[in-house]
C-alpha cells in the first residue's frame, strides 16, 4: 500500500497517509461504512446525488465538531446534496454526538471496522489509525470534482471552496 509522508501534519509534526486519494476527474471508489445503527452504507448508494464527503479524526474534538456543525448548517442551502461526515469514531459515539450537537442534516458514518474508506481514499493516518481532515465533492455520477486534504489537521477545511465546487455542479 502506498504511504505518503509529505501531505499532512499534526501540530507541525509530519504524519503518514496510507493509500492514494482519487484525483479530480476520476470515478470515486466505492467503500462500505457503518451508520449510527450499525447498518452498512455504501458510497454507491448515493448515486444520482451530489455528495460531500467530509472526513475528520474524531467528532469529539473541537475542530472536527466545528467542521461537522458547519456542514450541517450549510445543508439547508444545498438542496439535493448528501453530506456524509466520516470518521473512525464508533457508530455509538457518532449517534451520541449527533444527538448532543443537534446535527440532523449530515449523515455520520464510521470507518472503524476495517478502514476500507480510509485506505481506499488515501486518508488513513498510519500513526494514529484516524482519518485525515479532508473534503471531497462527488457529482451525481460519482466522479470526484473537488478534493482538499487539509495540510495541518488542527485547521478547518476551506468551506468556501468546497461549497463553490458544489454550486458549480448545480450549474451543469
Amino acid at each position: 500500500m502506498n504511504e505518503r509522508g509529505d501531505v499532512i501534519t499534526f501540530q507541525g509534526n509530519p504524519l503518514t497517509l496510507i493509500g492514494q486519494t482519487p484525483p479530480v476527474g476520476q470515478p470515486a471508489p466505492n467503500a462500505t461504512l457503518l451508520d449510527n445503527d450499525l447498518t452498512e452504507v455504501k458510497l454507491s448508494d448515493f448515486e444520482g446525488k451530489t455528495v460531500i464527503l467530509t472526513t475528520a479524526p474524531s467528532l469529539d474534538t473541537p475542530v472536527c465538531d466545528a467542521q461537522t456543525r458547519r456542514f450541517n448548517q450549510e445543508a439547508a442551502r444545498l438542496g439535493n446534496v448528501a453530506i456524509l461526515a466520516i470518521s473512525m469514531d464508533l457508530p455509538f459515539a457518532q449517534k451520541r454526538w449527533c444527538a448532543a450537537a443537534g446535527v440532523k442534516a449530515v449523515q455520520t458514518l464510521s470507518d472503524h471496522r476495517d478502514c476500507e474508506f480510509g485506505l481506499t481514499y488515501g486518508l488513513l493516518i498510519k500513526e494514529l489509525r484516524l482519518l485525515a481532515r479532508a473534503v471531497l465533492v462527488l457529482d451525481a455520477r460519482g466522479t470526484v470534482r473537488y478534493v482538499q486534504i487539509v495540510p495541518e489537521i488542527t485547521n478547518e477545511p476551506d468551506y468556501a471552496a468546497a461549497l463553490k465546487a458544489v454550486a458549480e455542479l448545480g450549474k451543469t
